[in-house]
């Protein structure tokens, strides 16, 4: 789709996504500026924030507060507008609507109910982390904020620890410390990156193994941060008989079975489930 023109007739609404600035403004496309003026109604995440980018742009656009304390209220009435041949702009604090900010609700309705959707692309900090961190980009995961409750937390770590693609994580500035030693602890002494302050005038990437960013960490961080972390490195092949071999062992050794298998697994860097299969095929 070319420039910023509508889907169908000339006369009909549509929900746009408009993406902003994480945090040098002039990355405000032209397309972006004239989607935020040409709009019926924004619906902000922070009216405060986007009053900023309308005034850049000289746009005195409506704007109604829409964020995740009130989009369950407000969707339907914003789809009511579009279906009455309004357009309805969407942006959130900072970046791409719907990337761990508010978007996918309304995305989610307005598709069920038919109606046209558009997007204006823009800055992503996950992205923008990922392609400076210089870990690999070819296959990544984007996990967004972890559990802020430690279990939830190391949970959610230990199912992604096998995992080979590199992970994006959103943290908190203050929970940045606890996080880190957190993934350290669930992925050992991997590459990874912390990005700070995104396009911003200090903006920052430390780079370096999981537990030398934690250590840095604990000493403060500041800002927006986005940490990137490699994927888990390819274990070498084990062969069936050995990797029962193993849990036989440690079942002799007054190892629950349930608990052998995982241990074994995590040594080898295999799913569980290829454990308990070498185990089934060796008739233990």
């Amino acid at each position: 789709m070319a420039g910023g023109g509508r889907d169908g007739d000339a006369g009909s609404g549509r929900l746009v996504l408009v993406a902003t600035p994480i945090g040098n403004l002039d990355d405000l496309s032209p397309r972006a500026a004239r989607a935020l003026a040409e709009a019926d109604v924004i619906a902000a995440e922070d009216t405060r924030r986007t009053r900023v980018l309308l005034d850049r742009v000289g746009a005195s656009t409506p704007m109604v507060a829409y964020h995740d304390h009130n989009e369950a209220r407000r969707t339907g009435p914003l789809l009511d507008r579009v279906a009455a041949g309004e357009t309805v702009a969407v942006v959130t604090d900072a970046g791409t609507p719907g990337i761990a900010d508010p978007g996918y609700r309304i995305v989610a309705e307005a598709v069920a109910r038919g109606l046209p959707v558009e997007a204006v692309p823009g800055p992503v900090a996950a992205i923008h982390a990922l392609v400076l961190s210089g870990l690999p980009t070819d296959r990544f995961a984007f996990e967004g904020f972890l559990p802020r409750k430690a279990g939830a937390r190391e949970r959610r770590l230990a199912e992604l620890a096998d995992d080979p693609r590199t992970l994006v994580f959103y943290v908190a500035p203050h929970r940045a410390a606890e996080e880190l030693a957190a993934m350290a602890a669930a992925f050992g002494d991997r590459p990874a990156a912390l990005a700070r302050e995104l396009t911003k005038l200090h903006e920052e990437v430390w780079r370096g193994p999981l537990p030398e960013l934690a250590a840095r960490a604990a000493e403060g961080v500041r800002g927006e941060v986005v940490v990137v972390v490699g994927g888990a490195p390819a274990a070498p092949p084990t062969g069936d008989e050995d990797l029962a071999a193993r849990v036989r062992d440690l079942v002799g050794a007054g190892v629950a079975k349930k608990d052998a298998i995982a241990q074994v697994a995590s040594s080898a860097g295999v799913p569980k489930r290829v454990v308990y299969q070498a185990v089934l095929d060796a008739g233990d």
